[in-house]
């Protein structure tokens, strides 16, 4: 899709502390990248996200939608803990699986 993802991750709330920021890539781990901080706060600048509890998109999933997220408690954290993130993009439509509706 054409549309620009941008997602900074804040180690403290009100983003603060350390952070790491993601352009147009999915991040299924940010140990990997060498982020090694809890995520307590979140500002989406463009796009739509899915947060992670835990490396390779797995555990509770949190919906981050263009914003800015103070505490984990404003997206539905129960703990600061965000380890991976997905990118959702404008769907495909191939001929043969798009949805038509009948009258």
């Amino acid at each position: 899709d054409s549309q620009e993802h941008k997602i900074i991750l804040y180690e403290n709330p009100n983003f603060t502390g350390k952070k790491m920021e993601i352009i147009d890539d999915d991040v299924p781990s940010f140990h990997a990248h060498g982020y090694q901080e809890k995520v307590s706060s979140v500002r989406v600048q463009s796009g739509t996200w899915v947060g992670y509890q835990y490396p390779g998109y797995r555990g509770l999933q949190y919906l981050l939608e263009k914003g800015d997220y103070k505490d984990s408690s404003d997206f539905g954290a129960p703990h600061p803990q965000v380890q991976s993130v997905r990118r959702i993009r404008d769907m495909q439509w191939h001929q043969r699986g798009a949805f038509h509706p009948s009258n």
